[in-house]
């Protein structure tokens, strides 16, 4: 069966979790902080579930730590983090060479700042020809404002604004599929 080209497939998924780090959290509003990294950790684990990769970025490390605990115990050990300054995970040494070496199109993201990291990537990866999909229940700005315009103006430059269980769904397809009660067990 032929399926629409904007579907997600499990096969030519790629997630990206975007500066998700404890020490930028917590400079969000607490409720919108608490439901993104919710969100990413049943993104995350479902990736794991079906095999799906998933790349880490960190904005300057040194001074905003690592990603939050509870997505990177949910990683396998050879999951990559790259640490960037540059405000697109694009500028970050390697990163586009290794979501080329995926062999997979279409980019999932979540994380955070929607209108600073997430947005610069998700312009990078439509300009690279990657069919983009930005979770926007798994990513948060300081301002709801800012999320929101970011939003549009991704959607306008042709990003598809998708959310967690949109994801989920479209990647198990069927409620046959033998992961689908673990993963539905992820919804709350």
């Amino acid at each position: 069966m032929s399926t629409h080209p904007n579907l997600l497939s499990i096969e030519n998924s790629l997630l990206i979790v975007v500066d998700l780090q404890t020490k930028l959290s917590v400079a969000m509003p607490e409720a919108e902080a608490e439901l993104m990294t919710a969100n990413a950790r049943s993104l995350v684990e479902a990736a794991g579930l079906l095999s799906i990769p998933v790349l880490l970025t960190e904005q300057y490390p040194q001074g905003l730590g690592s990603t939050d605990t509870s997505i990177t115990d949910l990683l396998s050990e050879d999951t990559l983090i790259f640490d960037k300054t540059g405000f697109s995970c694009c500028a970050a040494d390697g990163f586009t060479d290794t979501v080329a070496n995926t062999d997979r199109k279409q980019v999932i993201l979540i994380g955070q700042e929607a209108h600073v990291c997430v947005l610069q990537t998700a312009l990078e990866l439509l300009h690279l020809g990657y069919q983009v999909h930005v979770v926007e229940d798994a990513i948060c700005s300081r301002k709801a404002e800012h999320k929101f315009y970011a939003l549009q103006r991704m959607q306008q430059q042709n990003a598809t604004i998708t959310n967690y269980e949109s994801v989920l769904f479209e990647w198990v397809k069927d409620s046959t599929r033998p992961e689908f009660k673990k993963i539905s067990g992820l919804l709350r």
